[in-house]
């Protein structure tokens, strides 16, 4: 596979969709939709084939899942090209505009990237997801999914090049990087003269292996060591609520709760109504030395448990004596995702609110609202964990970066 025709190919294409109207896009979106749903049996026989090799080497159930695919997860996938369809166009949006005492006259407009390189791993529906989002914000898309989604990765992106291709539109608009070695990877994230940012979705170890090794302006998203801190003064059912959704309603997502912080003054009171409640969850707990103190059946908790996002059916709980003491905890350990404060102190909730280095921060509300369609933005491409460019849920306009537009009439610098 040669990585570096693929890159120019990709440039070709971007130079094109930069300058696509809206019509177009959102009408080849919606065609690439009613592709995806035409070619259920043909995407459905790919995926099997992953499907069946993944259960011969023993996967887990729940990893198993995440590759499945059905007729319904196909047309949420279509559905999704849809939605994006709808969304307002960020291409050309007027960010700022003024004039210069000299008669300068400066605009700030939103403009494609150019080229998005997306690494990632099982779900095959984010490669239409992917696309989708990318298109949409004006820029062709280099996709490498994980080898055990390769047959899915494949047929689905052949199915939308298919389409790309009958509406006019280059197919190199998107491209799918075949070959799933090691070797190959670490070619592509060097790719730094045809791509212009590259997005890792995925587990910690995918992402920081990036992270490390990537010539490319990386955009961090995904782990999520969130925390929730329950105040002294908090609604302690109203806490029980939203720490069940916040743990239990999906684990194995980035805005999961994974650790809890408790004051000091509640945990007699509160601690055995938690265990309670997450036990019935099959929640495991690991606490330090006060909270056990109180609710001896939890398991003790190391220092690494504080730093682990567990994905699963853990949480560790830590106690303290205040809000500083919380935030000082939260910003020690967390991965700058999403931590939240329950409590009926509005002093207390500001200084959270301040002080907490996150991309989200709650008050009196779940983790689990962190997503780019709750945030009314529609799909997102991922939580962006990190502070330069893009910060929390990334949607279209997160997809987009700006240039200036100087218009003048004869003015020259003295």
């Amino acid at each position: 596979m040669n990585l570096m025709i693929m890159g120019k190919e990709a440039v070709l294409a971007s130079e094109i969709l930069a300058v696509t109207d809206t019509a177009k896009k959102n009408a080849t979106l919606n065609f690439l939709a009613d592709r995806l749903v035409a070619e259920t049996e043909s995407i459905l026989a790919a995926n099997d084939i992953d499907v069946k090799a993944a259960e011969q080497k023993g996967v887990s159930p729940a990893m198993v899942d995440r590759l499945r695919l059905n007729e319904s997860r196909i047309k949420g996938m279509a559905g999704g090209l849809r939605q994006v369809a709808a969304l307002p166009d960020p291409v050309g949006e007027v960010l700022d505009k003024f004039t210069r005492p000299n008669g300068l006259k400066i605009q700030k407009i939103r403009v494609p990237f150019g080229v998005i390189g997306i690494i990632y791993e099982s779900r095959p529906n984010v490669t239409a997801d992917a696309f989708g989002l990318c298109f949409k914000a004006g820029s062709a898309v280099i996709l490498r999914g994980g080898s055990d989604a390769i047959h899915s990765n494949t047929r689905i992106t052949e199915v939308l090049r298919e389409g790309l291709k009958a509406c006019g539109l280059p197919e190199n608009a998107v491209a799918l990087i075949t070959d799933t070695s090691r070797e190959t990877v670490n070619e592509f994230m060097k790719l730094n003269r045809f791509v212009d940012v590259l997005i890792p979705r995925g587990g910690a170890g995918l992402i920081q292996s990036v992270l490390e090794n990537s010539r490319i302006p990386v955009i961090e998203t995904g782990t999520g060591n969130c925390h929730i801190f329950v105040d002294e003064t908090a609604d302690q059912e109203q806490a029980l609520s939203i720490i069940k959704n916040a743990k239990t309603q999906r684990m194995g997502v980035c805005n999961a709760c994974e650790s809890l912080v408790i004051h000091e003054k509640i945990t007699k009171e509160f601690l055995p109504k938690l265990y309670r409640m997450l036990d019935d969850c099959n929640v495991t707990m690991r606490a330090d030395e006060q909270a056990r103190a109180v609710v001896p059946e939890m398991e003790a908790a190391d220092e690494t448990d504080f730093y682990k996002e567990y994905l699963g059916s853990l949480i560790s709980i830590k106690t303290v004596a205040s809000v500083d003491e919380a935030i000082r905890h939260i910003n020690t350990y967390h991965t700058k995702h999403s931590d939240a404060i329950l409590t009926k102190n509005e002093e207390n909730a500001q200084k959270f609110l301040k002080q907490v280095d996150s991309a989200c921060v709650y008050v009196n509300a779940s983790t689990r609202f962190t997503d780019g369609e709750e945030f009314g933005f529609g799909a997102e491409i991922g939580i962006s964990t990190q502070k330069l460019h893009a910060r929390g849920p990334m949607g279209l306009k997160e997809l987009t970066s700006y240039k200036y537009l100087i218009c003048g009439d004869g003015q020259i610098r003295g």
